[in-house]
């Protein structure tokens, strides 16, 4: 898919990191955007910087997904690329764990598991098949092609962490269905591609005290420091434009493969 200004793009999660760097560098290609995100001050900071269109959602409600692709499609248009990079952390708790001092033993509270399933893995399948529906209704492009959709997973999809059970759920499953999506969708011409980052230098992470991020930084073998979001960006970027990569879950981490702890 040749990126164009008569191409119309969704990212969810696009008022920050990872999804702010791809949203700006689709935009810089002339693409329409419109970004999908809870965070109202800085989603529209980043729709207002690229010529873009801002729509306020909850990937984990329904009714809040359909109005936003309504908003988008009214303003810019029905979309060609869909990035999702929505998501949450969860948090370290083990499946049962026991109180060193007490004795007390504990389990997972699993309405914390259900939170991140709904959001991570239920919120990016939720705008996948929305997203697919509306590329349907489209002709095809010139090159065959109807749409391109690309979803964030994790490394620790893989290399799930000690205390990591539900975000590693979550993007497992995101990765789990990838080859199901596009083999689902491979008839109407719609590629589905996953990237799986590794540790990048995101608003959640600069939260963190350089003490820590230099540490995270030495367990990546080449290159020895963290990824930025804009490595993100050209890797979906690269998703989108190349016509024969599909159904793939690329990891992009330096080479690290996660320790227990």
């Amino acid at each position: 898919m040749k990126l164009a200004s008569s191409l119309t793009a969704v990212v969810t999660g696009g008022a920050s990191g990872l999804g702010a760097a791809t949203a700006r560098q689709l935009a810089a290609h002339g693409v329409k955007v419109a970004i999908f995100d809870l965070d109202a001050e800085h989603g529209e900071q980043v729709a207002a910087e690229i010529g873009g269109v801002f729509c306020q959602v909850n990937v984990a409600h329904a009714a809040e997904i359909d109005a936003a692709f309504a908003k988008s499609r009214a303003l810019i248009g029905q979309e060609r690329i869909l990035v999702n990079c929505a998501g949450v952390g969860g948090g370290a708790a083990k499946t049962a764990s026991r109180d060193r001092q007490s004795g007390e033993i504990r389990e997972y509270p699993l309405e914390n598991f259900e939170r991140i399933i709904q959001i991570n893995l239920i919120g990016t399948f939720r705008c996948i098949t929305k997203s697919a529906a509306g590329m349907l209704t489209l002709p095809l492009l010139e090159d065959g092609e109807r749409g391109a959709i690309v979803n964030t997973a994790s490394v620790a999809a893989e290399d799930g962490q000690i205390g990591q059970a539900a975000y590693t759920a979550s993007k497992a499953g995101v990765v789990g269905m990838t080859l199901t999506i596009a083999r689902d969708l491979a008839s109407e011409a719609i590629r589905v591609n996953t990237i799986l980052p590794g540790i990048f230098d995101t608003p959640l992470l600069q939260r963190a005290a350089p003490a820590v991020k230099a540490s995270l930084a030495t367990q990546v073998p080449f290159p020895k420091r963290l990824g930025v979001a804009e490595e993100f960006a050209q890797l979906a970027l690269t998703m989108i434009t190349c016509n024969y990569l599909n159904g793939e879950d690329v990891r992009l981490d330096g080479a690290i493969r996660m320790a227990p702890r």
